[in-house]
């Protein structure tokens, strides 16, 4: 799937399904990360089917996340770098994070001369990647534009309140993004948290939100949803 947002023409942007692979339950089918204890042979050819299925100009930047808050260039970066976002201001860069669950967010700047990739689950979101990988993009934040990829929507996402407070104690404009629900728990808007915290960056222009992980077993991988599952890609390059 290709993001919906007014991104320049040298701007390339497209996610990934789970279909269209060769791994095996519970990672079918086209798991494309490294991380989750699939067959290593089947990720590689995974891999390769995506590059080729997107055109792209070359393997991603696959990074090993750890839900921190790391930037890492991806112009010539090493292999698995330990970070969970990158940008790149090169043609043939691809800037790459893998989900299922966790938020996905794309940018670029208007004149198209620098993109990211983030990856934003709720660690990520209140461990401040956005506001990183904004920084990293070393621009004026109102030129950017930012796309929000598939990720587990407002009426799956249970957390406690250790999560509600944490956001809270940042920013209690959060408030409204943390619904009760019936059973003690809170349901969390992970895209009302990003855009909050988009537009206290200053990045104006936020598209996308759209497409739930956890109910759309047919697209999307879900680790609330099945446990040990596959990932998707959310990439972009010049």
């Amino acid at each position: 799937m290709q993001p919906c947002w007014h991104a320049p023409a040298r701007v390339r942007a497209a996610v990934s399904t789970r279909a269209g692979g060769c791994s095996a339950p519970p990672y079918d089918s086209c798991n494309v990360s490294a991380d989750v204890g699939d067959d290593t042979r089947a990720v590689a050819w995974n891999r390769r089917r995506l590059c080729e299925r997107l055109g792209l100009p070359g393997e991603p930047v696959w990074l090993a996340q750890e839900h921190g808050a790391t930037v890492v260039v991806a112009d010539g970066a090493p292999a698995h770098c330990r970070a969970d976002a990158s940008v790149s201001f090169a043609p043939g860069s691809v800037c790459a994070v893998t989900v299922a669950d966790c938020l996905p967010v794309l940018f670029c700047d208007r004149q198209g001369t620098r993109v990211a990739a983030a990856h934003a689950g709720w660690r990520g979101l209140a461990g401040g990647v956005l506001e990183a990988t904004v920084a990293a993009l070393d621009c004026a934040p109102r030129d950017l534009i930012a796309w929000l990829g598939p990720a587990i929507g407002p009426h799956a996402f249970r957390v406690g309140d250790d999560v509600r407070d944490r956001f809270l104690a940042q920013d209690e404009e959060c408030a409204p993004a943390f619904l009760p629900d019936n059973v003690g728990a809170w349901l969390a808007d992970l895209y009302q948290l990003a855009r909050l915290r988009l537009a206290r960056l200053g990045v104006g222009e936020v598209s996308g939100g759209f497409h739930c992980t956890f109910t759309n077993e047919r697209h999307f991988f879900s680790h609330r949803r099945d446990g040990r599952t596959g990932r998707i890609a959310a990439c972009i390059w010049l």
